[in-house]
């Protein structure tokens, strides 16, 4: 038996015989007691590199894909991560698994709201778990950007070092979750009022399944993928990955710590600064730009024209906290689930042209007097750009009276 724990070849060759038998209709619970006894613990090395064989020897990729939650099942509580290597904070890895992190967080509150659904007793409490759940899913959905990293960042350097099959088949995962997760939300967004006893059959056909996926993918990503690429990609590879990071956002998570590898040469972004930005009335560096923006008493967030948060200002007094994690992210997904149908309103409204901007103005903790208008952007042949939030604190403006002709700085 301690042969088999030592010899990688023999222990590859037992997985792979047990996940075509689970192929076979062998079921998981059958197979598990025996790979805990022969086996201990599997690295997780090994398990992609069966994956990889499986599909080399012929193995469709979409079988792997039917098998890969239930092999998973099999693997889980075996799988050796002794040998994995530290993971120093601001990695590209450190970033993905506290998003994973964040995606548990939120998949924890909604199971533990799944549990309370036969404790609503009238319509009210059914629209506000129902809202609830909505505001859930919504920040679950922000998962698209942690794939689309996986997918146009990672998967191809693995690729480069001849790992194909595995990455294909969690990119299948991938578009799997993304139907659960569109399913679970089309079905809470229906206009149809809901009993107790519907809504306990959706959460049992359709948003529990959609909740495990999400977690299920946490699991395969910190257990066996991680680790692995870890091992695979050098440290120019994940700075190349870290430099690409921003221009598709984070899930859920917005890193704190800038990370640059040490002890070897790498090429740097072009910095802000050194590069001209010439318009009809002027000109001026990135870094001039940046400076304006975020010097003007103001924040701006800049929705484009398919709906997706593409820049926000960072002024040293923001009125709305935002970060990094919303970049990308549809701006539905940004506010809370009663006041969706008002955003879907006004984006309409500015982009088919029925108007140009929609101010409003709140009172914020009864202390400040807040004005927000969004406005629509055009070209210069009207086609819709996009809108432009812009909010202002005007609390001490309101208490201007007469004039100020005279300098006067004011207080600091």
């Amino acid at each position: 038996m301690s042969e088999l724990i030592n010899n990688s070849d023999k222990r590859k060759e037992l997985l792979k015989h047990v996940i075509l038998q689970i192929h076979e209709g062998h079921a998981p619970e059958e197979l598990k007691p025996r790979l805990m006894e022969l086996m201990k613990k599997i690295p997780y090395g090994e398990i992609v590199e069966v994956e990889q064989e499986l599909i080399s020897e012929g193995l469709p990729e979409d079988e792997i894909l039917k098998l890969c939650d239930v092999h998973t099942q099999v693997l889980d509580g075996l799988i050796d991560l002794s040998f994995a290597k530290s993971i120093p904070a601001g990695h590209p890895v450190d970033t993905f698994k506290k998003e994973n992190q964040e995606l548990l967080k939120v998949a924890d509150e909604i199971n533990a709201m799944f549990k309370n659904v036969g404790n609503l007793e009238n319509d009210g409490q059914i629209n506000h778990y129902i809202l609830q759940l909505k505001g859930m899913f919504n920040s679950l959905m922000d998962v698209e950007k942690h794939y689309v990293r996986k997918e146009n960042l990672l998967f191809p350097f693995l690729e480069k070092v001849g790992i194909t099959g595995p990455p294909k088949v969690m990119w299948g995962k991938h578009d799997q979750t993304r139907e659960y997760l569109k399913n679970a939300l089309e079905a809470l967004n229906i206009s149809i009022e809901y009993t107790k006893d519907d809504l306990s059959g959706i959460i049992d056909i359709v948003l529990k399944q959609a909740v495990q996926a999400v977690a299920d993918m946490t699991m395969k990503e910190n257990e066996i993928l991680l680790p692995m690429c870890m091992d695979k990609l050098t440290d120019v590879d994940w700075y190349e990955i870290y430099q690409q990071t921003n221009e598709i956002g984070y899930c859920l998570y917005d890193p704190e710590i800038e990370w640059k590898p040490e002890g070897i040469e790498v090429v740097e972004q072009a910095k802000a600064g050194e590069d001209m930005i010439r318009l009809p009335s002027g000109s001026f560096t990135t870094q001039e730009l940046l400076a304006i923006l975020n010097t003007v008493p103001f924040d701006m967030t800049f929705v484009d024209k398919n709906d997706k948060v593409k820049y926000f200002s960072q002024g040293s007094e923001r009125i709305f906290t935002r970060n990094r994690a919303i970049l990308q992210r549809d701006v539905r997904m940004c506010h809370p689930p009663s006041s969706v149908n008002i955003v879907d309103r006004i984006i309409d409204d500015l982009r088919n042209g029925k108007e140009d901007r929609a101010p409003f103005w709140i009172n914020l903790g009864g202390e400040k007097f807040i004005h927000i208008e969004y406005f629509a952007l055009r070209d210069a042949n009207g086609q819709y750009l996009g809108t432009l939030e812009v909010s202002q604190d005007l609390t001490e403006k309101r208490t201007l009276k007469g004039e100020q002709r005279l300098l006067n700085y004011g207080k600091k």
